[in-house]
């Protein structure tokens, strides 16, 4: 008899452990779907994703081969490209109404910042995220004597993010002004801290708000020595041709300028 019980227990608990593991698959599949389906309405560029794994018995997990594209007008391939992230979660907060993500980490990002001196690719991006987080809002805005929207039959699900960490990155810097001429910096480190924290949470657009205001800001500062560079190397370029040298190291510095009085 003893020795039967222990049998089924040792089923029980490979049955157990495949159905965890079945399921800790589906939901990979599911939030990359998610990520592909929904980033490109949030950012309206193209997102694509590798692949995300999670373990419902530790709450860790990974994603892999994140990239997200330039929107349109705008040459280079990409505008973010992670390799991988690790992310570690409250396995129980997966059944409630706020999804607990203790933590985040992106290793080695590579950020594209595009520019023309007046404007930017990530600056773009997060222009659409921003109106698209105020129409997903749970209170978007209404017109004087507008009717208020219907609300949703299930409201989505809230997060909050303990700890977001993004680390050894680098930026490639391409001014379209110069004929597309790039330099690389190193991408200082980007801590963000007590996302969501509270009952109401924070919404998936929000959070992606967040994240990209952090990527953007930093990407400028960082980005300014390697612009300023690249205007010198082409005013020096320009010496021979007189005046024009001249007026390339002028719209170099104005254009400068101008993108930091916006920050």
């Amino acid at each position: 008899m003893k020795k039967i019980v222990i049998r089924i227990l040792i089923v029980f608990v490979v049955l157990f452990g495949l159905g965890m593991l079945l399921v800790s698959m589906f939901l990979g599949t599911v939030i990359k779907k998610g990520v592909q389906t929904v980033g490109p309405m949030l950012t309206k560029v193209d997102i694509k994703l590798d692949s995300v794994s999670l373990s419902l018995l530790s709450g860790s997990g990974s994603v892999k081969g994140l990239v997200v594209g330039n929107p349109e007008g705008y040459k280079t391939p990409s505008a973010i490209k992670a390799g991988s992230a690790s992310l570690a979660l409250r396995p129980g907060s997966l059944f409630s109404d706020k999804i607990v993500i203790k933590s985040v980490n992106v290793q080695a990002p590579e950020i594209t910042f595009e520019t023309n001196l007046k404007d930017n690719n990530l600056s773009k991006i997060l222009a659409n995220v921003e109106a698209a987080a105020g129409v997903t809002g749970d209170k978007p805005a209404t017109k004087p004597n507008e009717p208020a929207p219907a609300k949703e039959a299930k409201p989505s699900k809230k997060l909050q993010v303990d700890d977001f960490l993004i680390t050894g990155g680098k930026i490639h810097v391409s001014i379209t002004t110069l004929g597309g001429q790039s330099m690389t910096v190193p991408l200082p480190e980007i801590h963000l801290t007590a996302l969501g924290q509270g009952p109401d949470g924070i919404t998936g657009a929000e959070l992606t708000k967040r994240v990209l205001q952090a990527i953007e800001k930093a990407a400028v500062q960082a980005s300014s020595g390697a612009v300023a560079d690249l205007g010198n190397q082409a005013a020096k370029l320009g010496k021979d041709l007189g005046k024009s040298g001249t007026d390339a190291a002028g719209k170099i510095t104005e254009g400068i300028g101008g993108l930091f009085k916006k920050k």
